[in-house]
């Protein structure tokens, strides 16, 4: 049983060594332990002092790439490596590296295809009323997009069985984080929590500069993602939405032409307003059908990709 924790670092010269001090060196039910450092274009000395701290392994963008990125190429290095559960922490040593035994275990003990660490938020002293709403919101949302009841979706502390990392397939170049347990949730994946305690806070965090931001991003994550894997629910919620107000307005139409005024000269804008929504809503249906009809072919291409990853991972064990 080999387990690889993966680091994706952009310039972690001073939080690295923190992060690596604390590294397990052994965990019950796990013969190696190895660690993988991945380096997103750092111009200081991360590579350096990974190296100076014994990690052999690495992967090295010369550009940065972001951190989806960062996480998709750590995946496919660590599953060549032979890897039978990957981690992912961060550089920044925000996470507790003494929880990665408890967190490996239920994949071990075959309960889980994933584990993801629950950072308790609510008890994070640094995080402000408003973050701490924004991720309870944000959480909620996605558990409902993927079918899940994760508490704490945008923790970046997790394992991964080396089966569940042969299915996941990261596309987009914001954040892994919610992209994998929405398509977890749709792959009938398990997913487990493990509460933890945070580190205090090291630096702010790079991947947003404001919750706006954050929020925008997320936003659009969450959306496509959702429209990827569940699109007849969003465009047929949608075409019933705009048929149901293109109807009202028509039938406002023909009620008042009928009933009350027979010229109904100043009421047709509804005509107008309601004709265009009916054909929006029928439009709606349409690019349902077609985009249930991307999610088939882009099913049956994952699952190809499935098994060129077996291909050519497998050969590693």
């Amino acid at each position: 049983m080999k387990v690889v924790v993966q680091i994706p670092c952009l310039n972690e010269e001073k939080t690295l060594p923190l992060v690596l001090e604390s590294m397990p060196k052994k965990i019950p039910g796990v013969d190696v332990v190895e660690v993988l450092v991945i380096d997103d274009g750092s111009d200081d000395k991360t590579r350096e002092i990974a190296a100076k701290y014994g990690v052999q392994h690495f992967v090295v963008h010369p550009r940065r790439k972001g951190l989806a990125r960062s996480f998709h190429d750590g995946i496919m290095k660590a599953l060549d490596m032979g890897a039978d559960i990957i981690v992912n922490t961060d550089g920044d040593n925000q996470y507790p590296q003494e929880r990665i035994a408890d967190l490996v275990q239920p994949i071990i003990r075959h309960e889980a295809d994933i584990v993801i660490a629950d950072r308790q938020v609510a008890k994070i002293a640094h995080f402000s009323p408003g973050k701490k709403l924004m991720q309870k919101v944000g959480t909620k949302v996605l558990n409902l997009a993927a079918g899940t009841n994760v508490p704490d979706a945008p923790s970046g502390f997790r394992a991964y069985s080396r089966d569940a990392a042969m299915q996941l397939n990261v596309v987009t170049r914001f954040s892994y984080a919610m992209e994998t347990i929405i398509q977890a949730g749709n792959k009938n994946l398990s997913i487990v929590s493990v509460p933890i305690e945070t580190n205090p806070k090291t630096r702010e965090s790079r991947l947003f500069k404001s919750s706006w931001e954050h929020i925008r991003k997320s936003g659009v994550a969450i959306t496509r993602a959702f429209i990827m894997y569940r699109p007849y629910v969003f465009f047929l919620t949608l075409g019933l939405l705009l048929f149901l107000a293109g109807a009202v307005l028509f039938g406002r139409f023909l009620y008042l032409f009928l009933f009350e005024d027979h010229e109904a000269s100043g009421h047709v804008q509804s005509l107008i307003l309601g004709a265009v929504l009916l054909v929006g809503s029928f439009i709606s249906f349409a690019m349902g059908i077609i985009a249930d009809l991307i999610r088939i072919n882009r099913t049956l291409t994952e699952d190809l990709l499935e098994q060129i990853k077996h291909t050519r991972f497998d050969k590693q064990k």
